[in-house]
């Protein structure tokens, strides 16, 4: 797939629904009783791979249109028949081995060769410490893993680096734990999880801790099946939005994009370099302030990332550093080691394909700095950039490559569908010059 730099951006578009919010719709539903109806379900194949794993354990799950999904919950897990498989969702299996921990139940997780190379443990010691059993089938702290639930006993666990994947795991597997359950957070994670348990019935307590905050969930709660409307991903968002800022005479507007402040650090960061980033339409949608951003194309400026604001854009890392190659000045980025056990070393790749395309990087153990030149062409491009199959990655020098002064090429855009189907599309349709290679 390759992007080359083309006339101005511009017209309407729509995100696809939030997979934040989508994985944990699918699963919620799943251990509730009734029926939830999900409207703006994220179709990307890693929802999808959640959605085959909700009916695995039991729940019936029908697709009724577009985006508009059925999950009848019959009150929790029930034993699966086979190896639930979750392709490339991190998301996904971490949080359904939080909830699966709670009932009593054996399953085998497995994923695709990505996935396989993804940490583990963090999410298996603290199940592990709540009385869940972890079979290690291959290399430890590797998928795949069969886990043993039921009999759990609620935890007091204290989080050093943020993570909503963890928290959300130990609060799934705290609704079947005898006890309260607890987790604290040295900054806050996002907090899709707490919203969407009370949405469906559940109590969760919610306090101050320093700069973080803690969460308590008692257990014994029964959830009950809720209608869910899913918002548009501020992650996906970010790309057409992003294009519209470095490519010259452009305008576009992403309408009902999720504007949660935990969510929106990248667009705060943009602002703080310059960039001509407007919201209007404010309104909620299920549970979440949702808007319409419009992009124009900016001067931009490179600024220093504060590291506490990484909880709220660590997905949005690799986008933010293809449009600091078009900033002048550095554009430091540090406290963000955790990009380095995405999809991929995130931090690696991105450097690697910047510097390919001729802009300077400085890469460290924790972060790196992006120097890049203000103006139209000032990134050469003319690379083909290796993505080691993470869908961020591709489309980031996508983005790229529409303003640089040669195409840019990725090697695998394949996984783009994992998180945002229609993309290349989509980005057509705002007149881009985005084609196969």
């Amino acid at each position: 797939m390759t992007a080359r730099r083309g006339s101005a951006l511009s017209g309407p578009a729509r995100a696809p629904g939030d997979k934040s919010m989508s994985h944990r719709a699918l699963i919620l539903g799943a251990m509730a009783t009734g029926i939830t109806e999900i409207d703006g379900l994220l179709e990307g194949d890693d929802v999808l791979a959640t959605a085959r794993a909700a009916l695995a354990f039991g729940a019936g799950v029908e697709r009724l249109g577009e985006g508009r999904w059925r999950v009848t919950g019959h009150g929790g897990f029930k034993q699966p028949s086979g190896v639930i498989d979750c392709g490339n969702a991190g998301t996904g299996v971490r949080l359904l081995m939080g909830a699966a921990a709670g009932y009593p139940v054996t399953a085998a997780f497995d994923g695709d060769a990505s996935l396989r190379k993804r940490p583990m443990k963090r999410v298996a010691d603290p199940l592990a410490g709540m009385g869940a059993r972890f079979e290690w089938r291959g290399e430890a702290d590797r998928l795949p893993l069969t886990l043993t639930g039921g009999g759990l006993s609620a935890i007091d666990h204290v989080q050093t680096v943020a993570s909503a994947q963890i928290k959300s795991a130990i609060l799934l597997a705290g609704l079947n734990a005898a006890g309260v359950t607890s987790v604290t957070e040295p900054v806050p994670s996002r907090d899709h999880t707490e919203r969407m348990l009370r949405a469906f019935g559940a109590e969760v307590g919610v306090l101050p801790h320093g700069e973080g905050w803690r969460v308590t969930l008692r257990g014994g709660q029964a959830l009950t099946g809720t209608p869910v409307s899913v918002p548009g991903d501020p992650s996906s968002a970010a790309f057409p939005l992003a294009a519209a800022l470095v490519v010259p005479g452009s305008q576009v507007t992403v309408e009902g994009v999720m504007l949660n402040p935990l969510r929106t650090g990248l667009f705060e960061t943009w602002r703080e370099m310059g960039a001509d980033l407007t919201v209007s339409n404010r309104r909620m949608a299920g549970g979440e302030e949702v808007g319409d951003l419009t992009a124009r194309h900016s001067k931009l400026t490179g600024v220093v990332v504060p590291p506490g604001r990484a909880a709220s854009m660590i997905d949005e890392y690799p986008v933010l550093a293809a449009t600091a190659a078009f900033a002048g000045g550095a554009t430091v980025m540090r406290g963000i080691g955790e990009m380095r056990v995405k999809e991929s070393d995130r931090i690696a790749l991105m450097a690697a394909g910047l510097q390919a395309c001729g802009v300077a990087v400085e890469e460290e153990a924790e972060g790196f700095t992006v120097t890049g030149g203000p103006g139209n062409g000032s990134v050469r491009g003319g690379a083909t950039v290796v993505t080691h199959g993470d869908h961020r990655i591709a489309m980031s020098h996508l983005i790229l490559g529409l303003a640089a002064a040669e195409p840019v090429t990725v090697d695998e855009p394949g996984m783009i569908a994992t998180s945002f189907p229609g993309f290349v599309e989509l980005m057509r349709g705002l007149g881009a010059d985005i084609a196969s290679a």
